[in-house]
């Protein structure tokens, strides 16, 4: 995997790291969420609209939690981004190119490891997929099983 080989930045660090190599083996088994041939397409479409001739819409939580995460909620996202390229298409009278902005805002990198509250320090809350968002030391563990 061609981007295991770049430094990455702002990971947490687990403190298990069997566990974590047990869960990304565990990833590495699935089929692709993305086919290579709908990058293919999107990265063409995108390439419409650096020259002018689409436009780019994409939609979508900044931060997701699994609470919020359910049916209800990606269907009215998908709702309003379809609302909204309908607008634009017939506003700009170009393709748009919607993008869905989803599940993909579980984690979150963060410049600065710990947080602090009322002079107790932990670690920064990284997103569902890393930690829990309570601010006590046990939810603030990174644990690859979330």
């Amino acid at each position: 995997m061609f981007w295991r080989t770049k430094k990455a930045l702002q990971l947490p660090e687990y403190p298990d790291q069997a566990k974590l190599d047990a869960v990304l083996q565990t990833l590495d088994s699935f089929p692709p969420i993305v086919f290579a041939g709908e990058a293919r397409h999107l990265e063409d479409r995108l390439g419409e609209a650096a020259m002018g001739n689409a436009f780019l819409l994409m939609g979508g939580d900044c931060a997701e939690s699994f609470k919020e995460f359910n049916a209800n909620n990606i269907r009215d996202t998908f709702r309003v981004i379809l609302q909204m390229g309908v607008v634009l298409m017939f506003g700009g009278q170009m393709l748009v190119i919607k993008v869905g902005r989803m599940a993909g805002q579980f984690a979150k990198p963060r410049s600065d490891n710990f947080e602090e509250k009322d002079g107790v320090k932990l670690p920064s809350y990284r997103g569902d997929n890393v930690n829990g968002d309570a601010f006590d030391a046990k939810s603030r563990i990174p644990d690859p099983q979330r």
